[in-house]
């Protein structure tokens, strides 16, 4: 299982780990960290030593009930930390974490490898055009209604099965389309309960079903935290457990804050 990033083939059959750097004020648990030149480097150049394989740069904050930004925002804030990074490090693999197809195509012309999209294809009805057009990677993550309001009242009859069901219906059309290298998240947060949440863990690997990789993002988010009654900034122990439980059932990819940890994780499972 290989996906082509910018030429290079990136073999998925060894699980990877891709680093979140927020440029966002607003993020929850990293938020207003990364906002300038300095602070930026250094902190993709620590994943990258750490061993992450990916780095996923968002400029849109979307946890629950996050402050919206324009089109123009977004692209000034994210367009200049993709050229800065592709500059200090010109093998680096980046990945954009956007909903919108002009961003993700003013992104990969600036030097960034993937999209990944929050909404896979909901929130933009050009994006699955923009991406056959780019012929780049593309995760495509489930979501339950807006950044906005999606935690307001999540509700499914079966939410595996209703998850499952969304990406067959998005696969479709991304295959017609002639896009090659699509990566499924089950969007752990995003429209679902702590319940729901552990449903989709606790079934993961019913996903590999759909022959494509995933890629799965729990690092410090509230179904941890809020479980052991902590907070993101405790939540790193329970990361690893729960990233350690996605890669027994069939996780290829961790999108992680503490890269580190990550990849001891996969080292570990790779022995298994």
């Amino acid at each position: 299982m290989t996906i082509n990033c910018k030429g290079k083939l990136i073999d998925l059959t060894t699980p990877k780990v891709m680093g979140i750097l927020n440029i966002t004020p607003d993020s929850f648990f990293d938020g207003g960290k990364y906002t300038n030149t300095e602070a930026i480097v250094a902190q993709a150049e620590k994943m990258l030593d750490e061993g992450a394989t990916f780095i996923d740069v968002g400029a849109y904050s979307s946890r629950p009930g996050a402050h919206h930004i324009t089109e123009e925002e977004e692209l000034n804030r994210i367009v200049p930390v993709i050229e800065l990074l592709v500059r200090e490090f010109p093998e680096i693999c980046i990945s954009v974490d956007t909903f919108r197809s002009k961003v993700a195509k003013e992104t990969i012309n600036a030097g960034a490898a993937i999209v990944n999209d929050i909404s896979g294809g909901k929130m933009d009805e050009f994006m699955f055009a923009t991406i056959a057009e780019l012929q780049v990677p593309y995760i495509v993550m489930h979501m339950q209604g807006a950044p906005q309001s999606m935690q307001l009242n999540p509700k499914y009859d079966d939410v595996v099965k209703e998850v499952i069901s969304f990406f067959a219906e998005q696969l479709f059309k991304l295959r017609a389309l002639k896009v090659n290298d699509v990566i499924i998240d089950v969007g752990f947060g995003f429209g679902k309960t702590i319940a729901h949440n552990f449903e989709l863990l606790k079934k993961l690997d019913l996903f590999k079903s759909l022959d494509v990789p995933i890629l799965t993002g729990v690092s410090r988010k509230s179904m941890l935290y809020k479980t052991l009654q902590t907070t993101p900034k405790e939540a790193l122990n329970a990361t690893t457990v729960a990233n350690t439980i996605a890669l027994m059932k069939g996780t290829h990819i961790l999108r992680v804050h503490d890269v580190k940890e990550a990849v001891e994780a996969v080292t570990i499972y790779n022995q298994l």
